[in-house]
């Protein structure tokens, strides 16, 4: 699997001769660039959220799948099976008063591309639900995790999932970007939790992952620079 790293929740993951972008941004709102490059499927996790919900600058003509309004067990989009897994931004703050949009809820959500199963945390700001831990542990090749804390899962949280989910490779996201707006917590805060030899600074904005890479009992943690 090919992965590049556009910025903030936004990914493309190509394999089996498909391209799949997750959680598109708003460039004018977010601070980074259009997307543009074509693609088969967009999966976001929701569709009211400036920061991961705007498919218009990705190119072609892709089928766009809102995951929160998927049925609990998932369906297959051009033979990508997708299940999602409901959450929440906050159980507390009042994004209606705040931001104009209701409701905050989003969806974490499991897809498998090229063999390899991904789960995006959407914008979760709460622990994973136990029930949701349940069924996907030890079912995820590859976490793509949020690491910004603020507004977002905390850290000690995001620990807690990973041990449960026991994930064989992991790449952060929704960090803090100098191009971004957002006052969000730098990558680092995320990858000093870990020895120094379990983090791989890529150097580049995408990566070949294969199966021979991924180790739930000592997963890898790969940091992508963002592209856009």
């Amino acid at each position: 699997m090919k992965i590049t790293f556009y910025a903030h929740a936004s990914f493309r993951l190509e394999a089996d001769g498909l391209a799949v972008v997750t959680d598109p941004y708003t460039p004018a709102r977010s601070g980074f660039d259009p997307i543009a490059e074509p693609a088969d499927i967009v999966l976001m996790s929701s569709a009211t959220d400036d920061f991961h919900s705007d498919p218009s600058h990705v190119g072609g003509d892709p089928t766009v799948v809102n995951t929160l309004e998927l049925p609990p067990e998932g369906t297959v989009v051009k033979g990508v099976p997708v299940r999602p897994f409901p959450a929440y931004e906050s159980l507390t703050f009042d994004y209606q008063s705040a931001f104009g949009r209701d409701p905050d809820a989003n969806a974490l959500y499991l897809f498998e591309l090229g063999g390899i199963r991904v789960l995006h945390m959407g914008d979760i700001g709460n622990p994973v639900a136990p029930e949701h831990l349940d069924a996907l542990a030890g079912q995820v090749d590859l976490l793509l995790a949020l690491t910004g804390e603020h507004a977002t899962i905390a850290l000690d949280d995001l620990d807690a999932a990973i041990a449960r989910i026991r994930p064989g490779a992991i790449i952060p996201m929704h960090y803090h970007s100098g191009k971004g707006v957002l006052a969000i917590e730098p990558v680092e805060r995320f990858t000093e939790r870990f020895a120094p030899e379990r983090v791989r600074r890529v150097g580049t904005t995408s990566m070949e992952l294969t199966k021979d890479m991924l180790n739930p009992d000592q997963p890898t943690i790969f940091v992508l620079d963002q592209s856009r």
